[in-house]
């Protein structure tokens, strides 16, 4: 707890940080510094099923970020998010509701690499794959290339993209069920996700060459997809209130954690910022209810105790520069 502008938000993204390698707010890691300092670490201790874990990222600036689990260097920062499962909650992620194909495109490829690690590749192995094909698009039609050169790239492009689809579409149907109810419970009825992806095959991409060829990009395939999020005949993108968009962002969260704890070694950590603002004290009981029963740890920010749903196991009071046990 704190006061506005006191680092409580600061708190809850060190601790995205130290568990997934990477800050929720941004992707220059620069940011991360504090103003006038040249490096920052951040180093967690707690256990997984009974067992120790210490995790450790260590950034400098003009340098790659470092990361450690245990005492062991890992190779990149982000591959902590392969052995410790974090949700979190802000404000901005209002986008996967509200905004547009892509916000909801990326929100759904990382809930694949959550839920199946072992796919957590697919979709940046199908961006690429994309990227070289239009390429080679540009070539053929300026001149550079011939039509062949096309051939391996429309065939990659259908392999990775079927496999695309398949893990989105098992994604969302795993969760859609979790979402429906926890949406009914936070009083967004007939909540509904759907996904309905086609596979791109060699046949396919090859009958539209030629617009493909005039405009350069390719113009079929899952990286035009979109995920509707509904509460019942209504898409919520379009027109739903933001207190229904909210609802939807936090119903997702708790479905996709009900998931990760049921598959995984623990609970997921769950990092809920201003989540309480526009929340009545009925659906903060409903929260703080289903955080009880998720098993797992959460941290919730408020400007005061008396905000929170429900007593504490333990009250973090976060002042500018400090954070301490209350």
């Amino acid at each position: 707890m704190g006061p506005n502008g006191a680092g409580k938000t600061n708190l809850l993204e060190a601790l995205h940080l130290g568990t997934q390698g990477f800050s929720p707010r941004t992707r220059t890691d620069a940011q991360l510094v504090r103003f006038g300092q040249t490096a920052a670490r951040v180093e967690l201790h707690g256990a997984r099923a009974g067992v120790p874990l210490e995790l450790r990222v260590t950034l400098r600036l003009g340098e790659a970020k470092k990361a450690s689990l245990n005492g062991s260097p890992l190779g990149a920062a982000e591959l902590l998010r392969s052995q410790v499962s974090t949700l979190v909650f802000t404000p901005d992620r209002l986008a996967v509701i509200k905004g547009g194909p892509a916000a909801r495109r990326a929100y759904f490829d990382r809930v694949v690499g959550r839920l199946s690690p072992a796919r957590a590749a697919v979709s940046a192995e199908y961006a690429a794959a994309i990227a070289q094909r239009n390429a080679a698009l540009r070539r053929v039609a300026g001149g550079f290339s011939s039509e062949d050169a096309l051939a391996p790239w429309t065939e990659r492009v259908a392999e990775l993209g079927a496999l695309l689809v398949d893990a989105r579409a098992e994604a969302v149907g795993d969760l859609a069920p979790r979402f429906a109810e926890r949406a009914d419970e936070l009083g967004l009825p007939n909540g509904r996700l759907e996904y309905a992806g086609q596979h791109p095959t060699v046949e396919s991409l090859e009958a539209r060459l030629t617009v493909d060829l005039d405009r350069g990009v390719t113009g079929l395939g899952p990286h035009l997809d979109d995920v509707v999020v509904a509460s019942g005949a209504r898409e919520l993108r379009a027109f739903g209130s933001q207190g229904e968009q909210r609802l939807a962002v936090l119903a997702l969260l708790l479905a996709e954690a009900e998931l990760l704890a049921e598959r995984g070694p623990a609970p997921p950590l769950l990092l809920l910022d201003d989540v309480l603002s526009e929340l009545d004290e009925r659906r903060r009981g409903i929260l703080a209810g289903r955080i009880r029963a998720g098993g797992g740890q959460t941290f919730v920010t408020a400007t005061s105790a008396g905000a929170l749903p429900a007593d504490p196991d333990q009250l973090i009071e976060v002042t500018p520069g400090a954070a301490r046990v209350a």
